[in-house]
Protein backbone atom coordinates (compact mmCIF):
# COMPACT_ATOMS: atom_id res chain seq x y z
CA UNK A 1 0.00 0.00 0.00
CA UNK A 2 1.20 3.35 -0.63
CA UNK A 3 0.21 6.48 1.35
CA UNK A 4 1.76 10.23 -0.20
CA UNK A 5 1.69 13.12 2.18
CA UNK A 6 4.25 16.24 2.50
CA UNK A 7 6.91 15.94 5.19
CA UNK A 8 7.98 18.54 7.92
CA UNK A 9 9.83 20.66 4.86
CA UNK A 10 7.00 20.72 2.64
CA UNK A 11 7.76 18.02 -0.07
CA UNK A 12 5.71 15.97 -1.54
CA UNK A 13 6.39 11.95 -0.90
CA UNK A 14 5.10 8.85 -1.41
CA UNK A 15 5.61 6.58 1.18
CA UNK A 16 5.26 2.91 1.14
CA UNK A 17 3.75 1.13 4.13
CA UNK A 18 6.01 -1.58 4.54
CA UNK A 19 3.91 -3.78 7.43
CA UNK A 20 0.75 -3.87 9.36
CA UNK A 21 0.35 -5.31 12.45
CA UNK A 22 -2.43 -4.85 15.72
CA UNK A 23 -0.83 -3.39 18.51
CA UNK A 24 0.13 -5.21 21.94
CA UNK A 25 -2.07 -4.37 25.02
CA UNK A 26 0.39 -2.25 26.32
CA UNK A 27 1.70 -0.77 23.43
CA UNK A 28 -2.03 0.14 22.47
CA UNK A 29 -2.69 1.30 26.01
CA UNK A 30 0.75 3.94 25.84
CA UNK A 31 -0.60 5.41 22.69
CA UNK A 32 -4.37 5.74 24.34
CA UNK A 33 -2.75 7.42 27.41
CA UNK A 34 -0.68 10.10 25.58
CA UNK A 35 -3.58 11.19 23.26
CA UNK A 36 -6.64 11.00 26.23
CA UNK A 37 -5.52 14.06 27.87
CA UNK A 38 -6.80 15.74 25.08
CA UNK A 39 -9.85 14.20 24.88
CA UNK A 40 -12.99 14.46 27.03
CA UNK A 41 -14.27 11.30 26.26
CA UNK A 42 -11.58 8.34 25.30
CA UNK A 43 -13.88 5.70 25.62
CA UNK A 44 -13.70 5.39 22.18
CA UNK A 45 -9.69 4.74 21.94
CA UNK A 46 -10.18 2.56 25.10
CA UNK A 47 -12.58 0.50 23.12
CA UNK A 48 -10.79 0.55 20.28
CA UNK A 49 -8.88 -1.97 18.42
CA UNK A 50 -5.43 -0.42 17.32
CA UNK A 51 -2.94 -1.38 14.54
CA UNK A 52 -0.04 -0.05 13.85
CA UNK A 53 0.85 0.71 10.00
CA UNK A 54 5.27 1.06 9.74
CA UNK A 55 6.01 2.86 6.58
CA UNK A 56 9.33 3.50 4.90
CA UNK A 57 9.21 7.30 6.21
CA UNK A 58 9.13 9.15 9.29
CA UNK A 59 5.55 9.31 9.65
CA UNK A 60 3.44 6.02 10.75
CA UNK A 61 -0.07 5.49 11.11
CA UNK A 62 -2.26 3.98 13.53
CA UNK A 63 -5.80 2.65 12.02
CA UNK A 64 -8.24 2.75 14.62
CA UNK A 65 -10.79 0.16 13.84
CA UNK A 66 -9.99 0.40 10.34
CA UNK A 67 -9.30 4.10 10.49
CA UNK A 68 -5.98 6.15 10.03
CA UNK A 69 -6.55 8.33 12.82
CA UNK A 70 -3.15 8.93 14.46
CA UNK A 71 0.24 9.44 13.30
CA UNK A 72 3.33 9.26 14.60
CA UNK A 73 5.67 12.16 14.12
CA UNK A 74 9.08 11.56 15.76
CA UNK A 75 7.92 8.93 17.72
CA UNK A 76 4.92 11.16 19.63
CA UNK A 77 1.08 9.47 18.69
CA UNK A 78 -1.16 12.98 17.56
CA UNK A 79 -3.88 12.54 15.59
CA UNK A 80 -4.65 12.87 11.53
CA UNK A 81 -6.91 15.39 10.59
CA UNK A 82 -9.22 12.74 10.11
CA UNK A 83 -8.60 11.72 13.45
CA UNK A 84 -9.44 15.02 15.13
CA UNK A 85 -12.84 15.02 13.11
CA UNK A 86 -13.82 11.61 14.61
CA UNK A 87 -11.89 11.97 18.47
CA UNK A 88 -12.76 15.23 18.89
CA UNK A 89 -9.86 16.87 21.06
CA UNK A 90 -10.40 19.37 23.05
CA UNK A 91 -6.57 20.25 24.50
CA UNK A 92 -3.83 21.83 22.21
CA UNK A 93 -6.54 23.34 19.52
CA UNK A 94 -5.91 27.13 17.77
CA UNK A 95 -8.63 28.52 16.45
CA UNK A 96 -8.68 30.41 13.34
CA UNK A 97 -11.17 33.37 11.69
CA UNK A 98 -12.89 32.78 8.82
CA UNK A 99 -10.82 34.56 6.63
CA UNK A 100 -7.85 32.25 7.53
CA UNK A 101 -9.51 29.10 6.53
CA UNK A 102 -9.23 28.97 2.76
CA UNK A 103 -5.31 29.67 3.53
CA UNK A 104 -5.36 26.89 5.88
CA UNK A 105 -7.10 24.21 3.50
CA UNK A 106 -4.53 25.29 0.92
CA UNK A 107 -1.51 24.84 3.39
CA UNK A 108 -0.57 27.74 4.55
CA UNK A 109 1.12 28.39 8.04
CA UNK A 110 -0.93 30.10 10.51
CA UNK A 111 -0.14 33.59 10.95
CA UNK A 112 -0.62 35.37 14.01
CA UNK A 113 -3.46 37.88 12.63
CA UNK A 114 -6.08 34.97 12.04
CA UNK A 115 -6.07 33.31 15.13
CA UNK A 116 -8.97 34.09 17.49
CA UNK A 117 -8.10 32.19 20.30
CA UNK A 118 -5.40 29.55 21.19
CA UNK A 119 -5.05 26.84 24.09
CA UNK A 120 -2.63 28.78 26.74
CA UNK A 121 -1.05 25.70 27.96
CA UNK A 122 0.47 24.89 23.90
CA UNK A 123 4.33 25.09 24.26
CA UNK A 124 6.24 25.90 21.37
CA UNK A 125 6.99 22.34 19.66
CA UNK A 126 3.74 21.28 20.57
CA UNK A 127 1.71 19.26 17.80
CA UNK A 128 -1.41 21.30 17.46
CA UNK A 129 -5.12 20.96 15.82
CA UNK A 130 -6.17 24.07 13.88
CA UNK A 131 -10.04 24.01 13.97
CA UNK A 132 -12.24 27.05 12.40
CA UNK A 133 -14.25 29.17 14.49
CA UNK A 134 -17.65 28.99 13.47
CA UNK A 135 -18.28 25.17 14.22
CA UNK A 136 -14.53 24.07 15.73
CA UNK A 137 -14.37 21.62 12.83
CA UNK A 138 -10.22 20.35 12.37
CA UNK A 139 -8.52 21.85 9.30
CA UNK A 140 -4.98 21.12 9.78
CA UNK A 141 -2.55 19.73 11.89
CA UNK A 142 0.79 21.58 13.01
CA UNK A 143 3.98 22.04 14.84
CA UNK A 144 3.45 25.09 17.64
CA UNK A 145 6.55 27.80 16.49
CA UNK A 146 5.33 30.38 19.85
CA UNK A 147 3.52 29.39 22.88
CA UNK A 148 0.06 29.63 22.82
CA UNK A 149 -0.26 32.63 24.89
CA UNK A 150 1.60 34.43 22.75
CA UNK A 151 -0.49 33.63 19.49
CA UNK A 152 -1.39 37.38 18.24
CA UNK A 153 -0.27 40.05 16.57
CA UNK A 154 2.14 39.67 14.13
CA UNK A 155 4.16 36.56 12.52
CA UNK A 156 3.73 33.33 11.97
CA UNK A 157 2.34 30.96 15.22
CA UNK A 158 2.14 27.32 13.88
CA UNK A 159 3.82 25.65 10.91
CA UNK A 160 1.21 23.29 9.31
CA UNK A 161 2.00 19.95 8.55
CA UNK A 162 -1.12 18.20 7.67
CA UNK A 163 -4.46 20.10 6.32
CA UNK A 164 -7.98 18.87 4.75
CA UNK A 165 -7.66 18.15 1.33
CA UNK A 166 -3.58 17.67 1.52
CA UNK A 167 -2.15 14.35 0.13
CA UNK A 168 -2.05 12.18 3.36
CA UNK A 169 -5.73 13.57 3.79
CA UNK A 170 -6.65 12.22 -0.04
CA UNK A 171 -4.30 8.89 0.87
CA UNK A 172 -6.47 8.51 3.88
CA UNK A 173 -9.73 8.77 2.27
CA UNK A 174 -9.08 7.28 -0.83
Amino acid sequence: MLVAYLNLSGYLKIMKIKSRHHLKGSDARKVIASLEQFLDDPSPLRAASLEMAVTDEGIDLIFVNGRPLIMLLDGLPFFTVLGAIELGPTKRLVVVDSGAVRFVVNGADIMNPGIVSADAEIAAGDLVVVVEERHKKPLAIGKALIPGSEMRGEGKAVKSLHHVGDQIWKGLEG
